[in-house]
């Protein structure tokens, strides 16, 4: 088996386990709290996937990197904590000094929250939303390839 589809065999259940959360999510927004949805839910779910897939990769990329389970936790803290910092969610982006704006295009939370305050918010349609996506899949197999790689070297020298 070759890396890339031993890592796609344990991305895929998580990406299922993932989109079916997801929508679990929006069912429990939408009818339980009653949070108008401006925009298309299937595109939205659509459009989440990249973002699941883009999280799994860093995970699988954690993973790969880290030689036990502390420094997993301690890895995973280092790619968590900036997402929420410099992705828009806390500060609006525009307000960042000028080297955080940049960092935060490195930042896959960064595309998602434009995903989900478009559709959500303004009613956005996939014109306005699929460059945001097509990075968050660029992102996620940029990862997934770099986590292959790293994985081979690991099992070679094991």
């Amino acid at each position: 088996v070759r890396p890339m589809g031993l890592l796609f065999g344990k991305l895929l259940p998580y990406l299922g386990i993932g989109f079916f959360e997801l929508c679990m999510i929006l069912a429990f927004m939408r009818f339980v709290f009653q949070v108008p949805i401006h925009g298309n839910v299937l595109l939205l779910a659509l459009l989440s996937l990249p973002y699941l897939f883009v999280s799994l990769s860093i995970g699988i990329l954690v993973s790969s990197k880290a030689n036990s389970q502390a420094e997993a936790i301690q890895l995973a803290f280092l790619t968590f904590l900036p997402s929420i910092f410099f992705s828009g969610y806390i500060f609006p982006r525009e307000t960042m000094p000028a080297i955080f704006y940049v960092i935060s295009y490195f930042i896959p939370a960064s595309y998602y929250i434009n995903i989900t305050r478009g559709i959500i918010l303004r009613g956005a349609g996939l014109a306005h939303l699929w460059l945001d996506g097509l990075v968050l899949f660029a992102m996620g197999s940029l990862l997934l390839i770099v986590a292959a790689r790293r994985f081979q070297k690991k099992v070679i020298m094991a």
